[in-house]
């Protein structure tokens, strides 16, 4: 059962990315980029966790990517919130 719930999340996460690639692709918004790059890393990752056989579950490289994965939305959020330098 976990290995089917690992699939679902992975599938999720794809759609997830697909989405604001989209959204990036019509506004070239970076932030929509970030959050794409995110999820499709996150969907790499269950996917490779879930085709182990999900049975290194405490393995940090997982985590570790996971990690960086979510470092990638916090930056989109941050680089979103800063003030823009005034063009001359």
């Amino acid at each position: 059962m976990s290995l089917f719930l690992l699939g679902a999340i992975a599938m999720g996460c794809a759609i997830a990315a697909l989405y604001f690639f989209r959204f990036w692709r019509d506004s070239r918004d970076r932030f929509f980029l970030w959050f794409g790059l995110s999820f499709l890393i996150e969907a790499i990752n269950r996917a490779v966790f879930a085709y182990g056989g999900a049975v290194y579950e405490e393995a940090q490289l997982y985590y570790l990517i996971r990690l960086g994965s979510y470092g990638l939305i916090l930056w989109a959020i941050l680089e979103k919130n800063l003030p823009r330098r005034a063009r001359s």
